[in-house]
């Protein structure tokens, strides 16, 4: 009887150690089973554990959207989506949430969303690495519709904060025009505070790819007091993908580009044309084009493209040195 008891318990310590290897211990010591690729998107909405900003992590306008788990997401205008990468970004963001960490941050007042109802759909996903580290600001395109966050920008911020940068992903509204004031405000809010996020706003980058390439060059070149808020320091490094913005005012920071020949929304020679003229004008500009990639490939996973974010980042890095 004592044996089988010893045995009993053995198989129960067995059990739960097994279990503990594959779920996500939250701050209140819990268990959180992790996500899959089988995982229902509106599972990872209405979690919990992201209070009301979980409906921000994919598209609020779902027309935009399709699949019904993460392993089938499809979103308009973007290829090589990668279930495997998807599934980690929502794990981290529930990990981190559960462990009592925020990862979600309003850009608006309470007054501001009152006053224009289309500002509780804005805020900043909050990708931590060092503290005392620079900062990056991450935009998906999403051509001014809607935010195509879980490909062209969440997975960026994640790999961006992996080599210890702080990265930040926004949630903007529709509409050039206010995208680019909630991407000052982001700034704004950011420099604002930058003690207690914990991190170095000299140098800062602005990332975007399609209509949030064009976010970061207008943020770049205007700068902040253009869309409403206080004059802040110009971003050390405009990192930007398939885009056709051709504008070059000459006050444009350090600017690194990258898009597919295949791309028949943002044309790769324009792209060309205009790092050109951004170097003609002094300022240290570069391109990488892709043979054969289409629009929106993200970070290029398993492509001809796969390792540009690490160059990107270098060339972001040759700014700050």
């Amino acid at each position: 009887m004592n044996q089988a008891i010893t045995t009993l318990i053995s198989a129960g310590l067995a059990a739960l150690t097994a279990c503990g290897t594959t779920a996500l211990q939250g701050g209140n010591g819990m268990n959180y089973e992790p996500y899959t690729t089988s995982t229902a998107i509106e599972t990872v909405t209405a979690d919990p554990t992201f209070d009301d900003y979980g409906r921000l992590i994919f598209p609020v306008d779902n027309g935009y959207c399709s699949g019904d788990t993460l392993g089938d997401l499809g979103l308009t205008w973007y290829n090589y989506i990668v279930p495997d990468k998807t599934v980690e970004i929502c794990n981290y963001l529930k990990e981190q949430a559960a462990a009592g960490s925020q990862v979600f941050y309003d850009i608006y007042t309470d007054e501001e969303k009152a006053a224009d109802p289309a500002k509780e759909d804005t805020g900043l996903f909050f990708f931590k690495g060092e503290p005392g580290g620079k900062f990056a600001i991450c935009n998906a395109g999403g051509g001014f519709a809607y935010v195509g966050a879980m490909h062209d920008s969440f997975p960026h911020a994640l790999e961006l904060s992996k080599k210890g940068y702080n990265a930040f992903a926004l949630i903007y509204r529709p509409g050039a025009q206010n995208a680019c004031e909630d991407l000052a405000r982001a700034i704004a809010f950011i420099h604002e505070h930058a003690d207690e996020l914990e991190v170095d706003t000299a140098g800062y980058s602005l990332w975007g790819g399609s209509a949030g390439a064009r976010m970061a060059a207008y943020l770049g070149s205007y700068g902040t007091a253009a869309f409403g808020e206080d004059e802040y320091p110009q971003p050390g490094a405009v990192i930007m993908q398939y885009t056709g913005h051709s504008e070059v005012l000459g006050t444009e920071p350090p600017t690194y580009a990258c898009v597919g020949t295949n791309d028949w929304i943002a044309s790769y020679s324009t792209m060309e044309r205009r790092i050109e003229r951004i170097r003609r004008s002094g300022t240290d500009a570069e391109i990488e084009v892709f043979a054969g990639l289409p629009h929106g490939f993200g970070l290029g996973t398993g492509t001809v493209a796969e390792g540009w974010l690490d160059r990107a980042v270098e060339f972001w890095e040759r700014q700050l040195s």
